[in-house]
């Protein structure tokens, strides 16, 4: 139960472990899923887990696996991940099975097309923590995978696609859901609300990140 590394000068096994063999695993993902962001979900989760009342190193072990699927498919990452987080041999030297299958069920609750709640609060943690509500973040990671996903497209056709995005997933009614209602999150998703409901405002945001994309 101890923080991960950016908390402490001396790393544990289980952190050297993780740093060292699954944390790089993310340089090979999309710009969106990078080393960076897989640490933002760490220091996240264990900030909640510390408010929250739960173990830090499930809380960190689980963060560190959230997206490691995606090395296998992006549409059921979540799933691959669970499977991988819970065939790892060395995590079995740190958990028992019954924690394991608890860190497993977080992993795949994560995601936020989900139409069902996290089962346990370990899966709330690393969700609300892997939502980060940044809008111009969120904006840009929107582009930058429609520009991997048809990089000869307009930035028009980009647009319309990130707004009906932006729609379906973050507007009042949207899907993504905030299962602890941190204060970071909610703060970052009224102001995102306020962006999408001016679409010409949002436009022009969309184009100066565009433009650097």
């Amino acid at each position: 139960m101890i923080p991960p590394f950016f908390y402490l000068l001396t790393m544990t096994p289980l952190q050297e472990y993780i740093e060292k063999n699954i944390i790089p695993l993310y340089d090979h993902f999309d710009k969106g899923h990078q080393r960076d962001h897989v640490q933002s979900v760490i220091k996240e989760s264990i900030e909640l887990a510390k408010e929250h009342g739960a173990r830090l190193d499930m809380a960190y072990a689980i963060a560190a696996f959230h997206d490691i699927g995606l090395s296998v498919d992006r549409a059921k990452h979540h799933i691959h991940s669970g499977r991988i987080l819970m065939k790892d041999p060395i995590l079995s030297q740190f958990f028992s099975r019954e924690e394991l299958i608890i860190m497993r069920d977080a992993v795949e609750d994560h995601r936020a097309s989900n139409t069902y709640p996290p089962r346990t609060l370990y899966g709330a943690i690393v969700a609300e923590a892997d939502r980060h509500i940044q809008p111009e973040t969120i904006l840009r990671r929107t582009l930058q995978f429609g520009l991997k996903e048809n990089p000869n497209a307009s930035f028009d056709i980009h647009f319309e696609r990130a707004y009906q995005h932006m729609i379906e997933k973050y507007a009042e009614g949207g899907y993504m859901k905030l299962w602890l209602q941190s204060k970071r999150n909610v703060e970052g998703l009224n102001n995102l609300r306020k962006i999408i409901k001016d679409k010409e405002s949002m436009r022009k945001i969309c184009e100066r990140i565009f433009d650097n994309l």
